[in-house]
């Protein structure tokens, strides 16, 4: 039987008997196919009662009456199922969905040109009732129309999820939003279950935590570590007591290294005893001091005896401002220093120096500055008391200095060459030592402001060389 070419509907052949069977199978045809709305997309059997004239998108994996039949429409007529397999370009409202669907030769899907409001939409991939929007694309472009853009992505109250989640495999990686709660949270996870928050921010405050990234703990007032000899490193530090507080300087000492200072200072207060640690300064963060404590009133109380290598040393670059107050200082075996500072700034008070092997304070490299803030004791000698070496600098200006017991320095009291300065201005030296009194060499300066030539205790005259400076 002749047909037409685009609805396949049957003709009415010449001489035809019984014109009106072939007449009513077109006009069923017609009334199935023209004006094309079907109540579903997604079912692959037939409805249990379906309505005269109903019409389906048969989905894939069709079975019972609809199997062989995927992707046809289905149209329940005369109590009987009739399918028609579309050409491409057809196109169907469907109206669960309140959607357009067009067939592309293979495939339905939502068509170009659906109204505002479609429920569904499809681009080169299909969409679900949870993915809404499906996009298949190398990319894809969100711009201005005129001036900005914005991505708005709303949810329905607090404790709901508006977020943007990546994934591999359609498996959660990572995660940006507001999740749970109003705070903006970047999460990630190995495997799409465990999920960890590695930054929160705070929607009242605009404050930033990392809770899995190590960080300083920030100072928000003055802070005291204690230091005993019946202490442990386990403890925090934090009480003067057994249980409190630390067992060695040097745990403090990078203890106070880990904080963020701010504005405040730290102290680390050392009980009364004979220390013989070997101690090395740390960096700092912050605009806080670190005060390394003994007993101002009676520095002997806290003795640090250095049997090998320097008291206390700085030997990097070390940031920030370190003060020695209360101490006294004393080493043997070797050239032992006292002090020895490079590329580091420390201040020193109520400090008293006795025997060393080296000299009681060695400066260094350019940016190392020791500055006496207050009057200190010398009760023993060594090479030198003072040395300002390769760019280093000593202040001493307007400071009280007692020598006890008529120290010997084997070198010099005090020293300078290869550009180091020292600056000894307006001091006050009571007492006696023996040995020369100052050597400046290889361009270094020694400033004391027109003190003569005995300014400095000695019995020895002073010296200068290879441009050295004593002024």
């Amino acid at each position: 039987m002749d047909t037409t070419a685009n609805l396949d509907l049957p003709y009415i052949m010449a001489a035809q008997a019984q014109k009106h069977v072939t007449h009513n199978e077109a006009l069923r045809a017609l009334d199935a196919l023209v004006q094309l709305a079907v109540v579903d997309k997604d079912l692959s059997a037939p409805p249990g009662s379906p309505a005269e004239g109903a019409r389906y998108i048969v989905a894939t994996g069709a079975t019972g009456a609809w199997a062989g039949h995927d992707g046809e429409i289905a149209a329940y007529q005369d109590g009987a199922w009739m399918f028609y397999a579309p050409n491409e370009g057809w196109t169907a409202w469907v109206a669960d969905e309140d959607a357009l669907y067009a067939w592309d030769g293979s495939a339905w899907g939502e068509a170009a040109g659906s109204p505002t409001g479609a429920s569904i939409w499809g681009v080169s991939t299909t969409a679900d009732t949870t993915n809404r929007l499906a996009v298949a694309s190398d990319a894809s472009l969100f711009t201005h129309a005129g001036s900005g853009h914005q991505h708005k992505i709303n949810k329905n109250a607090a404790g709901d999820t508006a977020s943007l989640l990546f994934q591999t495999g359609f498996s959660g990686r990572a995660e940006m939003g507001t999740a749970g709660d109003d705070n903006f949270h970047v999460k990630v996870s190995p495997d799409g279950s465990a999920w960890k928050d590695a930054i929160t921010i705070d929607r009242s405050t605009g404050v930033a935590s990392f809770p899995f990234t190590p960080r300083r703990e920030l100072l928000t007032a003055a802070r005291t570590y204690y230091v005993r000899a019946d202490g442990s490193d386990s403890n925090d530090g934090l009480t003067n007591s057994a249980g409190g507080a630390f067992l060695t300087i040097q745990k403090a000492i990078d203890t106070v290294g880990g904080l963020d200072l701010g504005i405040y200072d730290a102290t680390i207060q050392i009980a009364n005893g004979t220390w013989t640690e070997n101690l090395t300064l740390k960096s700092l963060s912050g605009a806080g001091t670190v005060i390394l404590r003994g007993d101002p009133t009676t520095p002997a109380n806290v003795v640090l005896s250095i049997s090998a290598g320097t008291a206390i040393l700085s030997a990097t670059k070390t940031e920030g401002l370190w003060r020695l107050d209360g101490l006294k200082l004393t080493t043997s075996g070797g050239t032992r220093h006292g002090l020895l500072v490079t590329a580091a700034r420390v201040d020193f008070q109520n400090i008293e120096f006795a025997a060393h092997t080296g000299d009681h304070v060695r400066v260094q490299d350019a940016g190392g500055l020791v500055t006496a803030i207050g009057p200190y004791k010398i009760s023993g000698g060594g090479v030198s008391h003072q040395y300002a070496a390769a760019h280093g600098m000593i202040r001493t200006f307007g400071i009280s200095v007692t020598l006890t017991g008529t120290p010997a320095f084997s070198t010099a009291f005090v020293r300078a060459d290869s550009l180091g300065l020292f600056r000894a201005n307006g001091m006050t030296f009571t007492g006696s030592a023996t040995g020369t009194r100052y050597t400046v060499d290889s361009n270094g300066v020694i400033y004391t402001a027109g003190g003569g030539a005995t300014y400095f205790p000695g019995s020895g005259a002073g010296s200068t060389a290879n441009g050295g400076q004593y002024v």
